[in-house]
């Protein structure tokens, strides 16, 4: 894996928000005055013909629908690429080509949800309304949701890269749509090749990004140009790639600080460094990393994080990570070693201290973590009330992570931790949870 630079080429891309105030079910698929309308029978057929699914049903969930989904597997942003090289999602539906420049349309206020059968317990619960949709971004989203059915004895990946792949078709299909559409609102990001980016900003910091990516173990799998993260060695990619679909979700990690392919595609810290970049710091890039099971893999891409920080002469570093417990150790290990070449490091995590918030946040902690931003405690117990319409299941919600026994009551309440609610405590900071000190 190396880094393509470009000869004095910016990565220009220019994102254009196509507005979606509504989702309706119509006979042909198109954009209107706001409102997506999609041919149902049209997309069924193109996700049906995955052999390995044996029934598929697609449904809408609109904002302050008293409707809940269950069990969500993976929530995307419908991006379609006007110009520029390669294509949304490159090495999974488009070529292996550098993404990041050009132009790319959105469907702004919409997302795909894919649910169904469970792949593995660690997934979540969306609900559109009540007190449980405060808790989720996805409740503010006009939701085309995928109710796909494996076909008996199908194994665990099998079953996972159909859920992934039918997402992954129908956000392309309804992008579509978008390829003649005049964009609301326009915004541009560029980065200039490290040189010349340095050199643009002298006296300001330089700053990076470390991108922890879910890679530990069995159903922890996170795509980079369709490789799976777990082969990789850390890397640098312009930040422009990921809003082109460089990265995507294949994971079954807690639905509270999972991070979905829409949080990829939609990264805010990097949109927010963007936003200070030229003003009070120098933003020069993303640095990618995976978190590991062994010992020696954790410390060879700790070391290599570290390595490629210094030799970009940062200043700064923002590390995010993904998940909790084991991947706690990959953090504090990236975070000790930037922080010992002289660069200062700030961590993004969330915590599981207990019900009660009484016990230990973090599995592993260290002096150098100095400065947390912490998206809140995923023990947090929540009581979600019925909804009139349940998307999906609730066959799962005595096992999903931060379910127990007795989570489901007849009448459809559940009682489950925040841990099940899909985005409640996400480590990109892409919600409304933190806590404070005393």
């Amino acid at each position: 894996i190396f880094i393509k630079l470009r000869g004095g080429e910016n990565m220009r891309l220019e994102l254009g928000y196509v507005l979606i105030n509504d989702v309706q079910f119509g006979e042909v698929t198109k954009i209107e005055k706001g409102v997506l309308f999609v041919n149902k029978s049209e997309l069924i057929n193109l996700i049906k013909e995955d052999e390995h699914l044996k029934s598929v049903d697609v449904e809408i969930a609109r904002p302050g629908e008293s409707v809940r989904i269950t069990p969500v597997k993976d929530v995307i942003e419908p991006r379609v690429k006007l110009e520029g090289e390669g294509g949304i999602f490159p090495g999974v539906l488009s070529k292996v080509q550098t993404v990041g420049s050009g132009k790319t349309n959105v469907l702004k206020g919409c997302a795909v949800v894919t649910t169904g059968k469970i792949v593995g317990f660690q997934e979540g619960i969306i609900d559109m309304t009540g007190p449980g949709a405060d808790y989720t971004p996805f409740s503010k989203l006009n939701n085309v949701v995928l109710v796909c059915e494996p076909i008996d004895g199908l194994k665990q990946h099998d079953h996972e890269r159909a859920i992934r792949f039918a997402g992954l078709k129908a956000t392309q299909y309804l992008a579509e749509a978008a390829i003649d559409i005049e964009a609301d609102t326009v915004e541009v990001y560029e980065t200039l090749p490290l040189l010349q980016g340095i050199n643009a900003y002298p006296d300001l910091p330089k700053v990076a990004y470390v991108l922890m990516l879910q890679s530990q173990g069995l159903m922890h799998d996170t795509y980079v140009y369709g490789v799976d993260a777990k082969q990789i060695v850390p890397t640098v990619l312009y930040p422009t790639e990921l809003m082109d679909g460089a990265i995507i979700s294949g994971n079954c990690v807690s639905a509270c600080d999972k991070n979905t392919t829409y949080h990829h595609l939609n990264n805010p810290v990097i949109h927010d460094l963007f936003k200070q970049h030229g003003k009070e710091i120098n933003f020069v890039g993303v640095i990618i990393t995976n978190e590991n099971v062994y010992l020696a893999d954790k410390e060879r891409s700790s070391d290599w994080t570290a390595k490629i920080a210094e030799f970009m002469g940062l200043d700064g570093v923002i590390v995010s990570q993904e998940g909790f417990g084991n991947p706690d150790t990959d953090l504090i290990m990236n975070c000790k070693k930037i922080e010992a070449k002289g660069i200062k490091t700030v961590i993004i995590t969330d915590e599981y201290a207990g019900r009660d918030g009484a016990s230990q946040s973090l599995a592993d902690a260290d002096k150098a973590a100095d400065a947390v931003v912490t998206g809140g405690n995923a023990n947090e117990v929540i009581v979600l009330p019925p909804m009139d319409k349940v998307i999906g299941t609730l066959d799962y919600s005595d096992i999903i992570a931060g379910g127990f026994d007795g989570s489901l009551s007849k009448d459809g309440t559940i009682t489950v931790e925040i841990q099940a609610i899909t985005g409640a405590t996400n480590e990109m900071g892409f919600n409304k949870m933190s806590v404070t000190g005393f």
